[in-house]
């Protein structure tokens, strides 16, 4: 598996996670180009649809970040993308997807480090567990 690169998506709150992610990118703090970020204005706003739509397109592993717990800038949002993955993990398990290709974390805009860490954790992991196949899962099953 060492030649395998794992597709990896990061959904990303525009006011703190995609900030630190820019910031490591500012301060030149390297981390693996297999991880495609998509910014969204909240992580309350990541739809459990759009996690099962990156899996399906072929993501080997999806994360979700926003802003710490209490640093909503939608006051709740984080707490909403809490709830809903605790759910969506539940699922995914029995959908035969491993709890260790969907993540949910916090980082704040000044946390440039803290980003580039979970990138190439995220990375990491998903390159011991190998390609994702989703055999058999046709889109009815999971919409």
């Amino acid at each position: 598996m060492d030649d395998f690169n794992p597709a990896i998506i990061a959904f990303v709150c525009n006011w703190c996670s995609y900030a630190g992610a820019d910031k490591a990118g500012g301060q030149k703090l390297p981390y693996p180009s297999n991880v495609k970020l998509i910014r969204v204005m909240c992580s309350g706003r990541v739809d459990p649809q759009f996690v099962m739509k990156a899996f399906r397109e072929g993501a080997d592993g999806v994360m979700v970040l926003g802003c710490h717990p209490g640093d909503c800038h939608y006051r709740n949002g984080n707490m909403k993308a809490l709830r809903r993955f605790k759910l969506l993990e539940r699922m995914l398990s029995q959908l035969g997807i491993e709890k260790e290709r969907f993540k949910l974390d916090w980082v704040s805009a000044g946390e440039s480090a803290r980003f580039q860490e979970l990138a190439k954790k995220m990375t990491d992991t998903i390159k011991k567990l190998g390609p994702l196949h989703l055999r058999g899962m046709v889109e009815s099953e999971v919409a």
